[in-house]
């Protein structure tokens, strides 16, 4: 069993730019997946949407890839020589001409011509780093899927042990139901007496009372089914996989049945029981919504 709630990471330094992949998860009807990566990385949500599927079957999971550090160009200095040439001759020629002191300065040059250039010079292809973030994705995944494990077992673990309470009410139903006809009969009789006023009460009419009564309160179909879902409930609680949603649903048949015990009968030793059946069903219908 696997939580739907998670977190992975994965960080690398190459060529001075830092990549790094996170991947979170929570609970979510269905798959629905999300990733945010550089604009000048579009290109890559297909493949990488590929990976997340492969190893998530329920939940919603975003997916954050970032890249920072260098920028994703590289700045090269280019001189114009020839420029530069004439521009210092010029200017020779005028300190001649005027009879000026002094040395030029190049600084003096620059200003007045614009002979050196800063040069932004493309990294290279965005799509190389693809096969980087690809690794580094799984790496995430792994990570988030350990986190999913973990929680998933602690969700198991609390499920089991809900299930077995649920198991132990259903024998204490039955073993209350197999009383409650005798039981029925004496209140029957001890009730004619009263409204007849009489010692002696006809046990034919009696007999006739108590099994219209119990066949009215008979909860026995009610309870295979139940025990049936509750054995079906143990087998997906070992079961791998995606489980979330078939143990969403059987609670919900097991919800039923304890309504139709609970609305035939009423003893109140049976409301009891089906009260506190029911708060356990919540309980792990709370818990599932968690499962993948």
């Amino acid at each position: 069993m696997r939580s739907m709630t998670g977190f992975g990471q994965a960080v690398r330094e190459v060529e001075g730019v830092r990549l790094a992949v996170e991947v979170r998860g929570v609970n979510h009807r269905f798959l629905d997946i999300r990733l945010a990566l550089p604009r000048d990385c579009q290109s890559w949500e297909t493949e990488l949407r590929r990976i997340v599927a492969d190893s998530v079957e329920r939940g919603k999971v975003d997916v954050t890839v970032s890249r920072v550090g260098s920028p994703h160009s590289t700045r090269v200095v280019e001189v114009d020589d020839q420029l530069a040439g004439r521009v210092l001759d010029g200017w020779r020629q005028l300190q001649k001409k005027l009879g000026l002191p002094g040395e030029i300065d190049i600084g003096f040059l620059q200003s007045r011509g614009d002979f050196v250039r800063l040069i932004e010079q493309p990294r290279g292809d965005d799509d190389d780093d693809l096969p980087r973030v690809k690794q580094m994705l799984e790496k995430a995944m792994r990570g988030f899927d350990r986190a999913r494990a973990r929680e998933g077992a602690a969700l198991q673990r609390d499920m089991r042990g809900r299930r077995d309470r649920l198991v132990e009410i259903e024998k204490a139903l039955r073993r209350r139901c197999d009383e409650m006809v005798p039981e029925l009969a004496e209140r029957l009789r001890t009730r004619l007496r009263k409204l007849l006023d009489a010692d002696r009460v006809d046990e034919s009419r009696l007999l006739q009372e108590t099994a219209v009564l119990a066949e009215r309160s008979d909860v026995h179909e009610e309870l295979v089914r139940l025990s049936s879902h509750l054995k079906r409930l143990a087998t997906l609680l070992r079961q791998k996989g995606s489980v979330g949603k078939p143990i969403d649903f059987l609670l919900q048949e097991i919800h039923r049945e304890l309504n139709t015990i609970a609305s035939k009968s009423s003893d109140v030793e049976v409301t009891r029981l089906t009260l506190e059946a029911r708060a356990e069903v919540e309980k792990l219908r709370e818990q599932t919504q968690n499962v993948e």
